[in-house]
């Protein structure tokens, strides 16, 4: 597929640029509705909109080699990768100016989803949906390292996915899936630990 880019621009909240940057996964993915999506869960974590963001779709080689570069990964594939830019505050904003910003940058593989999505959210609609919100959460400073950590994150995984998306075909937030899945992935965060 072509590189194309497109931005999900509503009034009210965050800005997403999007890509595909995929050149031979063919999985089927509604970039436009996705990166709505990511605006959506963005603004219900209270992200300003003067943000802005990015989604690109990328093929398993390329976040392979893009998750060995900056997370010291072991050269295999992985779902998601999020990498915090500027934060979730915009310096300027808090000191009273409207300055846009950078949240971050979010990388999702749809075939390493379309794989696991049997098995983890039920369907590839909801595990893309999951991946956008585990994702947001990392750019905004969440993170799944420890045990309570998780216990918190998962909680807010749950509450957003019920808001934005309904419930999931399959529930994903079990520790049979955390540990399995902790074993075909080292991170997903740059700079953080686990999935």
């Amino acid at each position: 597929m072509s590189s194309s880019s497109s931005g999900a621009v509503a009034p009210g909240v965050p800005s997403v640029r999007s890509s595909d940057n995929r050149k031979d996964d063919r999985t089927e993915v509604d970039l436009d509705a996705l990166s709505e999506f990511f605006a959506a869960a963005l603004h219900r974590e209270g992200i300003s909109p003067q943000a802005e963001a990015s989604l690109t779709l990328l093929d398993p080689s390329e976040i392979a080699q893009l998750k060995q570069q900056y997370l010291d990964g072991d050269g295999s594939a992985t779902d998601v990768l999020s990498f915090p830019m500027d934060g979730a505050i915009c310096p300027e904003e808090s000191a009273g100016g409207s300055s846009t910003w950078m949240v971050g940058d979010l990388l999702l593989c749809p075939q390493v989803a379309a794989t696991q999505a049997p098995e983890h959210a039920g369907n590839l609609e909801d595990e893309l949906a999951l991946l956008v919100i585990h994702g947001t959460l990392h750019l905004l400073g969440w993170d799944h390292a420890e045990k309570e950590e998780r216990v918190q994150m998962w909680q807010r995984e749950r509450e957003l996915f019920e808001e934005l998306q309904g419930t999931p075909e399959r529930n994903p937030w079990s520790e049979e899936d955390y540990h399995r899945a902790a074993g075909n992935s080292q991170t997903d965060k740059a700079g953080g630990l686990g999935t």
